[in-house]
């Protein structure tokens, strides 16, 4: 190799606007993040809501408490692990148990790119995550918008589990250029053997409705189209992996239904400017029943098209989507299905304002209709 010769990676500097903190940033983050007023206030009305009247005296303890407990976390793995059993405690607490399906198909030190439905903006990749560390497997670097790090907190907690930054918010030729950065960042991560966490479709399916959109593989292309290899042959390369996550009650099925008719009733729905992390949170103190995480073989077939890609992704989901008793009942299919579950759906629906329950009561029921296409 000659001494001016450019080796391509996925640590370059052009990447460092979007890419998830190193080992040596990880100490100045984790004292940015403990230093924060935000953050020690929201651990104090977690913790301690019979005494939120102290907080003030409350939050130097909860700070002394968290750099001691943070003190050994020095690298990106040493808070994975942490994150690993932050998981384990929310499975026992707010679940009914987590199914993994297909995690022992994977090989180590190969990068995959995962592709899921999208439903929760933290708990999907971090079921993935879990599925992955239980396995012995490295965890996935995870693809959020940069709707969601409106805060230095936020970006600090993102990108320090692993997340990188996808641009929502520019136009024109400045979007384009953005978008083929990152398609090159996520091929270099790939050949490093990191794996890639996105979602099929920008937002969560607020409807149920679970569709792959072509734009977000057209994207993956763009680095492809540099080298003038063809989509298929490209595709090829990634090692996607199509993913169905399943959740047997959504904690957010009641925000999202209020969006949905907020939007059908106005026109239009503006969120506030903490919505994103207030759903972050109730995603992850909400009940969520039984959940199933199936994941698919890699993608080896020539697809000629990110349409015809999509398509595969989309037939993936919908046949190893996990129907629950949720979902059949709100299809009206409750033959063979126990009573307790029937009572637990309608006592459920009946919180909802009753001008939104249809839109709960379709959420449910959308993956059996979708399923029914490749019976």
């Amino acid at each position: 190799m000659s001494s001016d010769e450019i080796i391509e990676s996925s640590a370059d500097a052009r990447f460092d606007a979007i890419r998830p903190y190193r080992d040596e940033e990880v100490p100045q983050v984790i004292s940015r993040i403990l230093s924060d007023e935000s953050f020690l206030s929201s651990i104090v009305r977690f913790q301690f809501k019979r005494f939120k009247l102290l907080g003030p005296v409350i939050r130097p303890f909860v700070s002394y408490k968290l750099r001691r407990k943070f003190a050994h976390v020095t690298t990106v793995a040493a808070f994975q692990d942490y994150v690993a059993k932050f998981m384990e405690n929310m499975i026992k607490t707010t679940t009914d148990g987590v199914s993994f399906e297909g995690f022992d198909k994977l090989k180590r030190d190969q990068g995959y790119l995962f592709i899921s439905n999208h439903r929760d903006i933290a708990l999907d990749p971090a079921f993935i995550d879990f599925g992955l560390h239980s396995a012995g497997l490295d965890t996935v670097r995870i693809a959020i918008g940069d709707n969601l790090l409106k805060t230095q907190l936020a970006t600090d907690l993102m990108k320090l589990n692993q997340s990188f930054v996808v641009d929502r918010s520019s136009k024109g030729r400045e979007l384009l250029n953005s978008l083929s950065n990152l398609s090159d960042y996520i091929r270099l991560s790939l050949s490093e053997g990191h794996s890639i966490w996105i979602a099929q479709r920008e937002g969560r399916a607020k409807d149920g409705n679970d569709l792959t959109d072509p734009a977000i593989l057209k994207m993956f292309h763009l680095a492809g189209r540099k080298q003038k290899i063809p989509f298929g042959e490209y595709i090829k390369q990634l090692n996607i992996v199509p993913v169905a996550i399943s959740y047997e009650y959504d904690p957010g099925d009641a925000d999202k239904a209020h969006e949905l008719f907020m939007k059908d009733r106005d026109g239009t729905y503006e969120k506030s400017n903490l919505e994103d992390i207030e759903s972050i949170v109730n995603g992850i103190r909400g009940y969520k029943g039984r959940i199933t995480v199936r994941i698919g073989d890699p993608v080896t077939d020539n697809f000629e098209s990110a349409e015809a890609l999509a398509s595969y992704i989309d037939s993936y989901i919908h046949q190893n989507y996990q129907l629950y008793p949720s979902n059949l009942i709100a299809a009206d299919q409750t033959a063979g299905v126990d009573d307790r579950f029937i009572k637990a759906f309608n006592e459920r629906l009946e919180r909802v304002p009753a001008e939104e329950q249809k839109l709960v009561k379709d959420y449910y029921a959308k993956p059996v209709e979708n399923s029914k296409r490749y019976q």
